[in-house]
C-alpha cells in the first residue's frame, strides 16, 4: 500500500515520537504511584511482574493502538473508519476512536485542575512559602487552595492556555518544538533531584523500599495492581497513541519504538521513586500518603532541608512538565478531529476544544467547595469524571482496540504495517493481542468495577 501522508504534518525523526509518546505516558501517576505500589508490593519481584504485564498488555495494545494510527494518517475517529474500510467490515468500529478521543477529553478536563494545583505549588515553593512550614499548616494550604475556587479557577485557566498554546502550533512548530524542549527538561530535573536525593542520608532506605526483592509480598492483589497500572501507565485507550502514531514515519519500526517507549515510561517513574522516597524517609514520613504525599508530605519535608526550597520549587517544575506533555496528548486526538471534520485551522479548532474543557474543568473544582453537596452515584462531579473514564471508558476502549486489531482487521493490513523482523514475531504478537491482552484487559474492568462499587 502506498504510504498516506497527514494533513497535520509528521514528526521529524522516530526519537520526537518516542519522546512525545513517553511525555505522554509520563504523568502524575508515574511520580507519586508507581514507586509507592512497588515499595509496598514486593519491591524488586514487583517490578519484574509489572514488566512482565507491561509485554503482555501494554505493548501489544501499543502497538495496535499506533498501526491503526500510521496506517490511515488521520485522527483516532477517522483513522478507524478509514482502516475498516481499507479491511471491508463495518464502520461502526469507528465508535473506538470516538470513545477513546471523548475519554481523553474529559480526562483533560479534571486533569487541568490537578495539574493546576502543581502550578499553584511551583509559584509557592519558588517564593518561599513552605520554608521550615508544619504538617498542619501544610495540610491547612492544601485545604485552603481546594476551598477557594478563584485560585483553582486562575490556575485551571492558565494551565488549559499553556495546553492550547502547544497544540495550536500543530505536529512540528507545537508538539514537536514542546517535545524536544519539555522531555530533555524533564530528564534533567530528573536526574538533578536523584543527585540531590542521593546525599540526604536516607537513600539506601529509599532504594531497600523499591528494590528489595521481597516475593513475601507479591500477592495476587499485587499481580492485579501491576496489571492494571501497565494499562494505564502508557496513555493507551485514550486516543493520544493513536494520534501520534499516524505523525510517525513508515519506515520506523513500530515493534522496537513501543518497547523504547515502555523502557522509558518505567525508568522514569523508578526514578521519579529514588529521588522522592528518600527525602520521604529522612524526615520520618509516611511513604504511602497517595496524592497527599505530593501537596502536603513533600513540601513539608523539602522546607525542612537544606537547600529544600530550591529543590522543591524543582521537583514541582518536574512534575508541571509531566503533566503538561500528558495533557497535550489529551488534546491532540480532538483537535485533530476537528481540523479533518470542520477543515478550521489549529488556532480556532484549539481555542474552541480549550474552551469547552475550560468550561468542563470549572464544574470539577466546584466539586471541591461551592458544588460538594452535588453527588452522582454518590460522587462528587470530580470523582465520577474520574471513575467513569479510568473504570468504563479507558479499559472498554483498550478492550476494543484489542479486539479491532487483532480479530476484526485483516492479517494483511497489521502484518504489512508493523513490519516485524520475522512470522514468529507477528505470530507472537497476534497471539497475544488476540487472547491474553483482552483477557487481561478485561480482569482490569471487571476488577476496579466491583473494588469501587463493592
Amino acid at each position: 500500500m502506498q504510504s498516506k501522508q497527514s494533513i497535520h504534518g509528521s514528526w521529524a525523526n522516530r526519537w520526537i515520537f518516542i519522546l512525545a509518546a513517553t511525555g505522554s505516558a509520563v504523568g502524575l501517576g508515574n511520580i507519586w504511584k508507581f514507586p509507592y505500589i512497588t515499595g509496598e508490593n514486593g519491591g524488586g519481584a514487583f517490578v519484574l511482574v509489572y514488566l512482565f504485564c507491561i509485554l503482555l498488555v501494554g505493548i501489544p495494545i501499543m502497538m495496535g493502538e499506533i498501526l491503526v494510527g500510521r496506517r490511515a494518517r488521520q485522527s483516532p475517529i477517522n483513522a478507524v473508519r478509514e482502516t475498516a474500510a481499507e479491511a471491508g467490515i463495518s464502520q461502526n468500529w469507528s465508535l473506538i476512536g470516538w470513545l477513546g478521543v471523548l475519554a481523553g477529553y474529559i480526562i483533560f478536563s479534571f486533569y487541568s485542575v490537578v495539574a493546576g494545583w502543581v502550578l499553584h505549588y511551583i509559584a509557592g515553593m519558588g517564593t518561599g512559602q513552605f520554608v521550615d512550614i508544619s504538617s498542619d499548616l501544610a495540610g491547612q494550604r492544601f485545604t485552603d487552595l481546594l476551598a477557594s475556587p478563584e485560585q483553582m479557577l486562575m490556575w485551571h485557566t492558565l494551565f488549559v492556555l499553556m495546553v492550547v498554546g502547544v497544540i495550536a502550533g500543530g505536529v512540528n512548530k507545537g508538539l514537536e518544538r514542546a517535545t524536544k524542549i519539555m522531555m530533555p527538561a524533564l530528564f534533567v530535573l530528573l536526574l538533578v533531584l536523584l543527585g540531590y536525593s542521593v546525599n540526604t542520608g536516607s537513600f539506601a532506605e529509599g532504594w531497600d523500599f523499591l528494590f528489595s526483592f521481597n516475593p513475601d509480598a507479591l500477592t495476587w492483589d499485587a499481580v492485579l495492581v501491576a496489571l492494571g497500572h501497565a494499562f494505564f501507565t502508557l496513555s493507551l485507550g485514550m486516543g493520544a497513541i493513536m494520534a501520534y502514531g499516524s505523525y510517525m514515519g513508515k519506515k520506523d519500526s513500530i515493534g522496537v519504538t513501543v518497547l523504547t517507549i515502555g523502557v522509558l515510561d518505567t525508568l522514569v517513574a523508578l526514578v521519579a521513586g529514588l529521588a522522592i522516597f528518600p527525602v520521604v524517609f529522612a524526615n520520618q514520613m509516611d511513604p504511602g500518603a497517595g496524592p497527599g504525599l505530593m501537596f502536603i508530605t513533600l513540601p513539608v519535608a523539602f522546607g525542612q532541608m537544606p537547600g529544600g526550597q530550591v529543590f522543591g520549587f524543582l521537583f514541582f517544575m518536574l512534575v508541571g512538565v509531566a503533566a503538561w506533555t500528558s495533557a497535550i496528548s489529551l488534546l491532540e486526538p480532538a483537535t485533530a478531529w476537528v481540523v479533518e471534520r470542520f477543515g478550521l485551522r489549529r488556532l480556532p479548532a484549539a481555542l474552541l476544544l480549550g474552551f469547552v474543557i475550560w468550561l468542563m474543568g470549572i464544574a470539577s473544582l466546584l466539586s471541591f467547595n461551592h458544588w460538594a453537596e452535588i453527588k452522582m452515584l454518590g460522587m462528587s462531579i470530580f470523582d465520577f469524571l474520574d471513575f467513569i473514564t479510568a473504570n468504563i471508558m479507558l479499559p472498554l476502549s483498550g478492550l476494543m482496540i484489542a479486539i479491532y486489531s487483532g480479530w476484526a482487521l485483516n492479517k494483511h493490513i497489521t502484518r504489512d504495517e508493523l513490519s516485524l523482523s520475522s512470522e514468529a514475531a507477528y505470530s507472537a504478537w497476534s497471539l497475544v493481542i488476540r487472547f491474553v491482552a483482552p483477557i487481561a484487559v478485561m480482569i482490569i474492568f471487571v476488577v476496579n468495577l466491583y473494588d469501587k462499587l463493592a
